[in-house]
């Protein structure tokens, strides 16, 4: 009789691989599910690499804000996934944090990886910019992806409102300006990310005491 335990291993070629696409803005659990989905999969016998490009921690590891982390390949522009996944031995998923950072042309070679050579993708990040611009990698996941998840862990706007986009706070003030990619944390360094609801990251206020 089959085992169809929780520990039982996934058979090979029970179904075909995926692209799923997690997105939602900061704090709102991206890199705890990747992490989450890194040990439900490993646990089942199946081998994985965990992918990441500009972790807040500033190298190359996957870390959520609630204290978990976990080593991780960075993922330079120059990088050519196809060519990393295939100069491994019998690669089964990806785990692909900060997706929204990587080039559109690795977007394209993850969706190869899945069509051409069965790979499992599970790709999580934001997907639009400070500016409420979506970043091209994160454009792309959503044209191509089998499925896009919203994740729901519901972050707030200081206001109360559900929290849909990451404002870049210089000085105290949203900026509409400058380099789409510029790392920085919810914290109170000079350059910050806070989460605002639609109304409030168009109008740029802050909330009381959050200035």
């Amino acid at each position: 009789m089959t085992d169809l335990s929780a520990l039982s291993p996934v058979p090979p070629g029970a179904r075909d691989a995926v692209l799923k696409f997690f997105f939602g803005p900061m704090d709102c659990g991206k890199s705890t599910l990747a992490l989450q989905m890194n040990y439900n999969h490993s646990r089942q016998g199946r081998r994985g690499l965990v992918l990441t490009k500009h972790d807040r921690s500033g190298g190359p590891q996957v870390t959520s804000r609630i204290g978990l982390g976990l080593e991780a390949i960075e993922v330079e522009d120059s990088l050519d996934l196809v060519a990393l996944v295939t100069g491994h031995d019998s690669i089964d998923y990806l785990i692909c944090d900060e997706a929204c950072f990587y080039t559109v042309p690795q977007i394209e070679q993850l969706a190869d990886l899945v069509d051409d050579h069965g790979v499992d993708v599970y790709a999580f990040g934001l997907a639009s910019d400070f500016r409420s611009v979506m970043f091209p990698a994160a454009q792309r996941l959503f044209e191509l992806a089998d499925e896009v998840c919203r994740l729901q862990v519901e972050v707030l706007c200081w206001c109360g409102r559900p929290g849909l986009l990451n404002g870049r706070i210089v000085g105290g003030e949203v900026v509409r300006t400058g380099e789409q990619v510029v790392i920085g944390d919810t914290d109170r360094s000079p350059v910050r990310y806070q989460v605002l609801c639609r109304r409030h990251h168009r109008s740029g206020l802050l909330g009381e005491g959050t200035a």
